[in-house]
């Protein structure tokens, strides 16, 4: 069986239950190592292989996979955050199921998650907003352009940015072109939930400098959107003359 499984968003203690049960279980262990935080690793056993797929193409990875699964070992797929973000995980799937191997699938706290927590922000406040948008700045990889940043950012809804950190002169401009007002409140932050972690506050048309000013360069997500710096409506669900299926509401 081939488990794949989400790290988390960097602090060790942030995977799930089930994810540590199963590296602590593991015989092979396929992980993330540009990405996952190798303290992780401290969970398997004595005897578990183990592999960073940084160094590995998809082949490579499927092969190691294979040979475990021909000697009926137990696979672990660690991957960063939680896989179903950005993790290249189906192609890995469609091969899998080519081959009849089983495998299943244990989320993680993505990273964007451990972000909101930095930032001690909520993504979809009353009156503000009660949408994310979750991408990313075409690159190496493209992005289609019904899904460009411009396109996104003319609904101005919350919208938290991966893989962007060396084209932030560009993410700006984009942000702007596209409907955020220069003084929209924006943050970088830095390996969110890492010992190392660090929270920037800044605007969008500020998101380069920032960037530039305190040297991060990598492994940061962007977030932009009003719900930073905003007041809100409060939550209808918790008003006393709200009723609810729970509990009558009641005149005040």
């Amino acid at each position: 069986m081939i488990h794949f499984v989400g790290a988390g968003s960097g602090a060790v203690d942030l995977i799930t239950v089930r994810g540590k049960q199963l590296l602590e279980q593991a015989d092979v262990i396929i992980y993330a190592g540009s990405l996952v935080n190798p303290e992780l690793l401290t969970y398997k056993k004595t005897s578990c292989q183990v592999y960073n797929s940084a160094y590995m193409t998809l082949e490579e990875v499927i092969e190691v996979m294979e040979e475990a699964e021909s000697r009926q070992l137990q696979t672990v797929r660690l991957h960063t955050g939680d896989p179903c973000l950005y993790g290249a995980m189906k192609e890995q799937m469609d091969i899998l199921e080519e081959k009849n191997i089983p495998y299943k699938v244990v989320p993680g706290v993505s990273s964007f998650c451990g972000v909101a927590a930095a930032l001690k922000a909520e993504y979809t406040l009353p009156g503000v907003s009660q949408s994310v948008v979750i991408t990313r700045m075409a690159g190496r990889t493209p992005v289609p352009e019904r899904e460009s940043i411009r396109s996104f950012a003319k609904h101005k809804a919350t919208m938290v940015i991966f893989l962007s950190m060396s084209l932030l002169k560009e993410l700006q401009q984009e942000l702007i072109e596209g409907g955020y007002e220069k003084d929209t409140p924006a943050a970088i932050v830095y390996k969110a939930t890492w010992p190392e972690e660090q929270v920037f506050h800044c605007e969008v048309q500020s998101l380069y400098e920032t960037a530039r000013e305190n040297n991060i360069t990598k492994t940061a997500l962007i977030v932009v959107g009003n719900i930073l710096d905003s007041g809100y409506n409060r939550s209808e669900l918790y008003n006393p003359a709200f009723t609810t299926e729970f509990r009558q509401g009641k005149e005040v």
